[in-house]
């Protein structure tokens, strides 16, 4: 057993002073006063500081554009096909990026990385835990999501190359027909094994039927359409907002909005439609046209109109700030309970792995962290101890 004992836990869920985490086996096994210790546990003393829940990143690109290496051996790009949900994030991640350390020492021990934005369809993102020799050993769910993007970026990628989408027309047209395309993959499916159940069954003038020719690209489109995977899309402008929503609705997606930089103007639409945000960064800059409508408000005012807001910062260390990015939500108006839950328990949900992480409740992977004061704290607040999976991988400088 592993007990951090005496600390101030702080969860979206419940606030306990003097309180233990008891961890066994990878799993937290109990929270709150734990009587019978055995002798050979370890005991983390947690006096005098907070011990919160492993932070959760919904969207980010790490180790896809991998920190410390030039722009052209970046991975999360493929910029030669505006469609392409075959891709999997899985096969591009670096498990030695330097990212992934400076995530730990900010108690950030999931996150859920995905291919970038330059393709209307870019792939298939991966939920990881931060810490690991290798994909496999990381890895929680894969595909978690297929992204998607509109606005500036795939218009901008594919009409420098003369090719379409090169307008917002274009892009919403591409995507269409991707989907329809996919819908007919279904049906051509369906027929394809009725006609097969017919031949085995030797049923009166049932022919052997021709092998069934699989299509990655269309089956990936079909897991959406069937909603057993959620559908990322970027998008900035509300306008692209509503464009998503519309092709949404049309194919009955599952649908998460990544940024929604300009959510706020549309937030009563978002909150009636049950739509989940990903804003951010919002420590961030209006570096592009799309970004004109930035404000660091946005979060606080999606969440008090009822939007489910899971708070994000998109890069690759950069991630780091996850922390400061929600603090400074708090400070732009939004409340700091619904912040807390914007980077541990509400973007577990949106991922569907809240089974597992985003709080700190017996059964749940032990993932946490220790700090000296309370995580918006930022002045004061330094990250001591992070577990993942109930192994200490950072302990002070001594990682």
């Amino acid at each position: 057993m592993l007990l951090i004992q005496g600390g101030l836990v702080l969860t979206p869920e419940m606030r306990f002073e003097r309180a233990d985490v008891a961890v066994e086996r990878g799993r937290i096994t109990a929270v709150g006063s734990v009587r019978r210790i055995p002798k050979a546990a370890e005991i983390v003393d947690a006096r005098g500081r907070f011990v919160v829940p492993g932070l959760v990143e919904a969207h980010c690109h790490v180790a896809l554009f991998a920190d410390g290496i030039d722009a052209r051996y970046y991975d999360g790009n493929e910029m030669t096909d505006p469609v392409t949900p075959h891709l999997r994030a899985i096969d591009a991640i670096h498990p030695e990026d330097l990212a992934f350390a400076d995530l730990r020492r900010a108690g950030i021990t999931t996150i859920n990385t995905s291919p970038g934005s330059a393709n209307i369809v870019g792939g298939q993102t991966a939920i990881v835990k931060t810490a690991g020799r290798t994909v496999e050993e990381m890895l929680v769910r894969a595909p978690a999501a297929l992204k998607m993007a509109l606005g500036e970026n795939p218009k901008r990628v594919y009409g420098e190359q003369k090719k379409a989408p090169s307008t917002r027309m274009g892009s919403a047209g591409v995507l269409r027909e991707a989907l329809a395309k996919a819908q007919n993959y279904i049906e051509r499916k369906a027929r394809h094994e009725e006609k097969v159940a017919a031949f085995s069954k030797r049923a009166k003038g049932a022919q052997r039927p021709e092998p069934f020719e699989r299509d990655l690209r269309l089956e990936v489109l079909a897991s959406a359409l069937s909603r057993e995977i959620p559908t990322h899309i970027h998008a900035h402008r509300a306008d692209d907002i509503m464009t998503a929503i519309r092709i949404a609705e049309e194919f009955h997606l599952d649908l998460v909005l990544i940024h929604a930089t300009e959510g706020y103007k549309i937030a009563d639409i978002l909150a009636e439609k049950r739509i989940p945000c990903i804003p951010g960064p919002v420590l961030f800059s209006r570096m592009k046209l799309e970004l004109r409508g930035l404000t660091p408000r946005n979060a606080g005012l999606l969440s008090r109109a009822g939007v489910k807001v899971a708070i994000q910062t998109d890069e690759g260390s950069a991630t780091r700030y996850l922390t400061l990015n929600a603090a400074l939500a708090v400070n732009e108006g939004m409340d700091e309970a619904e912040a807390l839950r914007a980077i541990t328990l509400t973007p577990a949900e949106i991922l569907r792995i809240d089974d597992r992480v985003g709080s700190l409740e017996p059964g749940k992977d032990a993932d946490l962290a220790v700090l000296t004061a309370h995580p918006f704290d930022i002045a004061h607040s330094r990250v001591e101890r992070v577990l993942i999976d109930g192994r200490t991988v950072y302990a002070g400088e001594t990682e």
